[in-house]
């Protein structure tokens, strides 16, 4: 294992925090909600030995910037971080690994940017057509995401920061589905989320989304009309699915191979939307596996 380091670059107006490991080809890996570079530690202490393996803290996260306005979190803008960190890097063609929100953006980065990425791996995060397909039509999907509409809310930072983020803590680190939660994890993890203005920054990726379940008149997902052949991803691209994962349901999978025609899917049946977590040296042979080929 590698040692893990710490340092920070200026992209896209704003500062990000970033933990890296080891030397050679970059590979970067993105976060999703609520976590933060933390999430990719085991990752970081594999792929360093012979990568240089970078995982950032997204714009809104723990100790990078937090800009206040929701129209700062726009794809556009997030997909402007993620190519200004890699041409900080300055390591050329890259793998890029994602999971959940972070996965969002790669996708959105990979549309936008093939010719930078050698490699792209997703880790239960749903392509935008899919999941949009899914959250309008599919009725389970529509229900498994309500949560998002809370996440939307006025009200959300009062309620996943009541009782020292007890709802927080129930939604990710007791639902990894392996015991008891470290208590020095969840301290790293309540003090990430207690760094001010991260809350509402990792809360606003939700609110600047199109992408999201019906409520009430707001017809969410279904005023969406997405044409496959405006979000294709021209990059071998490796799909690995938790496949007890509540929130985001397996029937995001079905059709990917329209959007991505050099498609790989790993399907872990005894894994849960926390794959990192739960599966952490399953998911570095998946990932050596296939940046190797």
């Amino acid at each position: 294992m590698t040692a893990i380091r710490h340092d920070y670059a200026s992209v896209n107006g704003i500062r990000l925090h970033y933990a890296h490991s080891g030397e050679g080809p970059l590979i970067l890996f993105l976060h999703g909600f609520p976590e933060f570079w933390y999430c990719w530690k085991a990752q970081l202490e594999d792929l360093g030995r012979d990568h240089l393996a970078v995982a950032p803290d997204l714009r809104g996260f723990n100790l990078s910037d937090h800009p206040a306005e929701v129209k700062q979190y726009k794809a556009r803008i997030l997909i402007e971080d993620v190519r200004q960190l890699a041409e900080h890097l300055g390591k050329g063609k890259f793998v890029l690994v994602a999971h959940d929100w972070g996965g969002a953006v790669a996708w959105g980065y990979a549309m936008a940017h093939p010719q930078t990425l050698s490699k792209l791996v997703i880790v239960n995060s749903p392509h935008p057509v899919t999941f949009a397909r899914e959250l309008a039509h599919n009725p389970a999907q529509a229900a498994a995401s309500q949560y998002m509409n809370l996440l939307r809310s006025d009200k959300a930072e009062r309620v996943l920061s009541e009782n020292n983020y007890e709802r927080l803590a129930k939604m990710t680190l007791e639902g990894w589905g392996r015991g008891a939660v470290d208590p020095a994890q969840k301290a790293a993890y309540i003090e990430a989320w207690s760094q001010p203005g991260a809350l509402s920054g990792s809360l606003n990726y939700y609110r600047a989304s199109p992408l999201y379940p019906p409520i009430g008149d707001d017809p969410g997902a279904k005023a969406l009309h997405l044409d496959p052949a405006d979000f294709m991803v021209r990059v071998p691209t490796l799909v690995v699915w938790g496949m007890r994962d509540q929130a985001l349901l397996p029937g995001n999978l079905d059709g990917l191979e329209v959007c991505v025609p050099d498609l790989r899917i790993e399907r872990l049946p005894e894994a849960s939307h926390w794959v990192m977590h739960e599966e952490p040296e399953r998911l570095n042979r998946l990932i050596r596996e296939f940046v190797g080929d």
